[in-house]
C-alpha cells in the first residue's frame, strides 16, 4: 500500500526532494538580482542585457517551481 502512494507522488514522496525543491525555488526566486550583479560586476560580462536575461530567466524559473509546489501542495 505505502509503494503505490509512494509511486503515485513521484518525486513529492520524499521529504527530502521537497525540501531540496523548496529550496532550490528560493534560491531561484530570491538569488536572480544577485545572480545578475554576478554576471554582470564579478564575470566580467559587458553586456548588461545578457545578465538581465539570464536573472530574469531564473526568477520565472523560480517562480514556476513555487507554483508547481503550491499547486501540489507541498508548500500550504
Amino acid at each position: 500500500m505505502t509503494q503505490d502512494k509512494q509511486s503515485k507522488t513521484g518525486i513529492l514522496g520524499s521529504k527530502r526532494w521537497k525540501v531540496f525543491l523548496v529550496t532550490i525555488a528560493a534560491l531561484f526566486t530570491f538569488g536572480a538580482p544577485y545572480a545578475v550583479y554576478v554576471l554582470a560586476d564579478v564575470l566580467k560580462i559587458r553586456h548588461l542585457l545578457y545578465s538581465m536575461v539570464a536573472g530574469f530567466a531564473l526568477f520565472i524559473v523560480g517562480l514556476i517551481l513555487l507554483w508547481y509546489l503550491i499547486k501540489n501542495k507541498v508548500i500550504s
